[in-house]
């Protein structure tokens, strides 16, 4: 196993509980990133299903505000430079604000109306049913696409968040749980290898302490019998010889 598909640590006890618990950790958060990538999905589909719908639902409408801007114009004639006219006086207005699904903030915009209508008068004097009709239409076209460039934002946010979160949920799973396991397997071999070693040495200590205490018992019995034979020479008792020169008489031979 090269140093490249583990992580350089010491093989230690503390060091195999901290990659452990780095472990633990690790499958815990695949586990949430999973479920916040499942949770993007769903939210994904449902809004691709909603454009799918938008967007078949603005052709209906846009066709049907295209009609009525013809019905109008033939009724009520050319009424643009009333338009022009009441460019800057918005009557729908747009603000936005901001949707959490699963730590992920999408942009959300709705509409609202502010002011009064600006085209009230337009069409008094005919064609005012038409125009009615074609503000009508129009209006529901605008809301649409309002709602629709709120669902393609939202679209394209969660599609860039997926990708990260699958991204991540792939580093961990064969990436960093990997080498965090073979990490932990590197550890315990050089743990088992050095309690194997230091099991070797201590029983050559032992044996070599056991060589030395035979040794030392062998000179202590040693050392023992020499003491047992000074004393039992130094009780034997010596016979004394008579010297020529003492002045006792010596005893009478018979032959």
């Amino acid at each position: 196993m090269s140093s490249h598909d583990r992580i350089d640590i010491f093989p230690s006890r503390m060091n195999l509980t901290i990659m452990k618990t780095r472990l633990k950790g690790a499958h815990k958060g695949h586990s949430l990133l999973k479920k916040k990538a499942d949770a993007l999905k769903m939210k994904f589909h449902s809004i691709l299903r909603k454009i799918i719908e938008a967007k078949q639902l603005m052709g209906e409408i846009m066709k049907e505000a295209a009609f009525s801007l013809a019905e109008a114009k033939f009724s009520g004639g050319d009424f643009s430079h009333v338009v022009l006219q009441n460019v800057g006086k918005a009557q729908m207005k747009v603000r936005s604000k901001t949707d959490n699904v699963a730590g992920v903030k999408l942009p959300v915009f709705e509409h609202y109306e502010d002011g009064s209508d600006s085209y009230e008068l337009t069409g008094l004097s005919r064609g005012g049913e038409q125009l009615s009709r074609l503000k009508k239409n129009y209006s529901k076209a605008v809301k649409l696409l309002v709602e629709l460039a709120s669902l393609q934002t939202s679209f394209v946010t969660l599609d860039e968040s997926i990708k990260i979160t699958n991204r991540r949920v792939n580093a961990i799973e064969h990436v960093i749980i990997p080498k965090i396991e073979r990490t932990i397997s590197y550890i315990i071999t050089e743990l088992d290898e050095g309690e194997r070693e230091e099991f070797f040495r201590l029983k050559k200590i032992q044996q070599k302490k056991e060589v030395i205490r035979e040794a030392q018992e062998k000179v202590r019995k040693d050392w023992e019998k020499e003491k047992e034979a000074r004393e039992v020479f130094s009780s034997i008792p010596s016979n004394h010889v008579p010297s020529m020169l003492d002045d006792k008489e010596d005893e009478d031979l018979l032959f």
